[in-house]
């Protein structure tokens, strides 16, 4: 995997989204907002303690939809994850648009896969409440398997190339 990493830091076909959202996230009027998202009041980035609500929540239902009689409890764990996706979307991005180039890119394909996943989830909600449960379970096993792969790309970017998150000139 740490290739595939490496690979995808090097692609340059991502350089024009890259810019473009970079341009997006740093124009976006967050004031004073900006430092708290990025965690300087913790010392350290929020976004990866924010992550913890939509995959707990997510890992929880699947363990539910294991169990027999769990259907609505596995339905409100899916909502409570997907209602936990903004905070932590928006602190992930407000650290990414300080990266540099390599990781901007790898960041790209961390959110995409974000993407799917709420994507599956949220198909897996609505499933689970127009009583196709089968179906709803099926998309939440998928969307659990996006979110391990977005983890693993997540990882990377906070551990291989441990970003100073608190000390980014600029932040208010």
């Amino acid at each position: 995997m740490p290739r595939t990493m490496d690979r995808l830091e090097r692609a340059a076909a991502l350089d024009g989204a890259a810019d473009r959202m970079r341009s997006v996230v740093r124009a976006a009027p967050l004031g004073r907002g900006r430092g708290v998202l990025r965690g300087r009041w913790l010392g350290h980035p929020v976004h990866p303690l924010l992550v913890h609500v939509p995959i707990g929540a997510w890992l929880s239902a699947a363990v539910l939809d294991l169990l027999p009689g769990q259907r609505r409890a596995a339905r409100t764990l899916v909502g409570v994850g997907l209602a936990g996706v903004a905070p932590a979307a928006v602190s992930g991005w407000v650290d990414w648009a300080e990266f540099d180039l390599p990781r901007r890119r790898l960041g790209l394909v961390h959110a995409a896969t974000n993407v799917a996943a709420v994507a599956l989830y949220t198909a897996s909600f609505a499933a689970r409440g127009g009583n196709h449960p089968g179906l709803g379970r099926a998309l939440g096993f998928a969307g659990l398997l996006a979110v391990g792969v977005t983890g693993a790309i997540g990882g990377h970017l906070a551990h291989h190339r441990a970003p100073a998150a608190t000390t980014t000139p600029g932040d208010a």
